[in-house]
């Protein structure tokens, strides 16, 4: 098999091109687009799909397959009537730091909106769960997550009164969660996280500001304190073309 000396690491494999050698249209485009985006640079508009489609010799349409798949890849975002390149995807970290260090961490401004903060008894799915107590108390804290005013996220948030019953006077809904956990003595010990793709409901998109077909990378996670006591429970979207995440393995 020939593999180009200028393949970068990670990439697909002959840029994804099959074995029997017929490359479908939109993907040639879509691969002369891709390299276009490198000599523009972040934040510069691309020509107009009528530009796009006489500089290639293709249908509109070919062309609109191709800018479709680099917006929903995070390479593209659209910008009032126009399409601009993309900046590189947040890379949260799959550990126990906050989404404010995550974002923090590679120069962005994290920001929180707050969308409810309700107390309500605690339902058996959510008891059985995390192992708190059915019909104790908990809070939900839903906001909208932000990496310098531009909308990547939703997280929802269930940890019992019990353990923060100040939570709904003396928390600052655009502050770290974990950083008020901390402040109230509490420190984390372990959690569970499991991941998945999913499209966000007419809801979540509407919050979040995406078209209701964008991919959203969903994260579960159980916390537990140093105790092993239940801690929190969170449901949180992020934005499949503005995120990716990264984990640090041993052997």
């Amino acid at each position: 098999m020939d593999y180009p000396n200028d393949q970068a690491p990670g990439a697909p494999v002959r840029s994804g091109i099959p074995e029997h050698g017929r490359v479908p249209k939109y993907y040639a485009v879509k691969a002369r687009i891709a390299a276009l985006l490198d000599e523009l640079g972040e934040g510069a508009l691309i020509p107009t799909e009528r530009d796009l489609s006489e500089r290639y010799g293709v249908a509109r349409e070919t062309v609109r397959q191709a800018v479709r798949e680099l917006v929903l890849e995070g390479r593209l975002t659209r910008r009032g009537r126009g399409t601009a390149v993309a900046g590189p995807k947040l890379a949260q970290p799959l550990s126990l730091v906050s989404y404010t260090e995550g974002v923090r961490g590679q120069g962005r401004t994290p920001g929180r909106g707050l969308v409810a903060l309700d107390r309500f008894p605690c339902p058996r799915p959510l008891a059985a769960e995390t192992g708190l107590t059915p019909g104790e108390p908990v809070w939900h804290l839903e906001r909208v997550l932000l990496a310098d005013d531009e909308r990547v996220g939703l997280e929802s948030t269930y940890v019992s009164v019990g353990r923060v019953p100040g939570l709904g006077r003396d928390f600052d809904p655009d502050s770290s969660f974990y950083a008020y956990l901390k402040a109230q003595g509490i420190t984390f010990g372990d959690a569970n996280e499991r991941i998945e793709t999913v499209l966000a409901t007419p809801r979540e998109a509407l919050l979040i500001g995406t078209p209701p077909a964008l991919p959203m990378l969903l994260i579960h996670r159980i916390s537990r304190d140093t105790d092993g006591n239940p801690l929190e429970r969170v449901r949180t979207l992020y934005r499949g073309d503005r995120f990716s995440f990264t984990a640090h393995l041993t052997g």
